[in-house]
């Protein structure tokens, strides 16, 4: 009978039910207590510990998937939602494995960067190989997953039976279909190369002190397209990995955190200069905190124009404490200045012309005069007038 065959149907599928619930249900609590054993396990153990933290859930996952599954087994294989449930479970059970393996990585970047670049990762010379390893595992970190994904979205297509149709009439057309994925993926494609050039060439690292585009900023992220620089008004500048491996940059941190800079000042002629280089060295004992001690020099490098251009060079230990020692012996310097009174501060000096003597040129005025017989004119009576009449009296 087509009603009761209804009914059993129904009641069945209800069955079903009732055992995928209650087998994903105690699945779940069996996930709960293996995370809570890990954990256990863990205080004794960094590696489990981290286990146990990252991979709990997709733990969970899988578990449940595979109780639902199981449950599924006592329904009827000629059920008409058995073939679409069994397929729903593959893809998503494979998706759970991908989760599960991305987690892995993480794991196990983490215990990487723990065990070779833990600690600070400051500006010192002890933190270049931590900064230089975090960045290298991390980009490393990226790219796994990146490849982790692709293979398991591969895997999940794989599932659909008409998938290999599909991938028969993409491969009959390869010569097309590779032109155009090759100048569609160029720009993506060089981004990524280029991220991994600089992961492994060292050229910048995490944490390092870069002057780009006229800023001043700290590299925050490496990804495997763009790399994001903090600006030092806190403002992020995102670039793609390309512009650091064409592009001319400034990197402070490159091998060592000391740095040197300058202060520029113009200052008047009568400047005590002895003067000025004790003040100076009374500064830089006032800021040791941002001093290192290595170089404090006051030289005169010009002296045209009408003033004296002073050069102090300073060092520091790194580029934070440069620029706020710059500023401290710039602004000391100009109130020592001001202390001094006019007489070091620029000048500009005016001198009156004089009046000339009578029957002489004025001051400031030059005339030349030729050799006999010698003019700009020559040869007759006439060239001579005119010669008389364009270089003056001859008396």
């Amino acid at each position: 009978m087509p009603e009761e065959s209804q009914l059993t149907s129904a009641t069945e599928l209800a069955v079903t039910l009732a055992w995928v619930a209650g087998a994903v249900t105690a699945a779940y609590f069996l996930g709960m207590g293996l995370s809570w054993v890990l954990h256990r396990v863990g205080r004794r153990s960094v590696v489990l510990a981290d286990i146990a933290l990252l991979t709990r859930h997709p733990v969970r996952v899988i578990l449940m998937i595979i109780a639902a599954g199981i449950a599924l087994q006592r329904a009827d294989t000629e059920a008409p939602w058995r073939g679409g449930a069994d397929h729903l479970l593959r893809i998503l059970l494979i998706g759970a494995i991908t989760w599960m393996i991305a987690t892995l990585v993480q794991v196990a970047e983490r215990r990487v960067i723990a065990r070779f670049a833990g600690g600070d990762t400051g500006l010192t010379d002890a933190d270049l190989h931590r900064r230089r390893v975090r960045t290298q595992v991390t980009v490393l970190r990226r790219l796994t997953v990146a490849i982790v994904v692709v293979l398991g979205t591969a895997a999940a297509l794989m599932t659909f039976p008409s998938f290999a149709d599909i991938g028969t009439t993409l491969f009959a057309s390869a010569g097309v279909l590779s032109v155009v994925a090759g100048l569609a993926a160029q720009t993506s494609l060089g981004a990524m190369f280029a991220g991994l050039q600089i992961a492994f060439s060292n050229a910048i690292r995490v944490g390092d002190v870069v002057v780009i585009e006229k800023q001043w900023g700290r590299i925050e992220e490496i990804t495997l397209t763009y790399v994001v620089v903090t600006i030092w008004d806190e403002r992020r500048l995102i670039l793609p990995c390309t512009y650091f491996t064409t592009t001319p940059f400034e990197n402070w941190t490159r091998n060592a955190t000391e740095v040197m800079g300058l202060v520029e000042l113009d200052v008047d002629f009568t400047v005590p200069l002895d003067e000025m280089r004790a003040e100076l060295d009374h500064i830089l004992a006032a800021n040791d905190d941002l001093w290192d001690g290595r170089l404090g020099v006051l030289e005169v490098t010009d002296a045209t124009g009408g003033h004296v251009r002073v050069w102090i060079t300073l060092s520091a230990p790194n580029s934070s404490a440069l620029w706020g020692l710059r500023t401290a012996v710039r602004e000391a310097m100009v109130k020592w200045l001001q202390r001094q009174g006019t007489g070091a501060l620029p000048r500009w000096r005016f001198e009156p012309a004089t009046a000339a003597p009578a029957g002489g040129p004025q001051r400031g005025l030059a005339y030349s005069r030729r050799p006999s017989g010698e003019g700009l004119f020559s040869g007759s009576a006439e060239a001579q007038q005119r010669a008389r009449t364009f270089e003056g009296p001859a008396g």
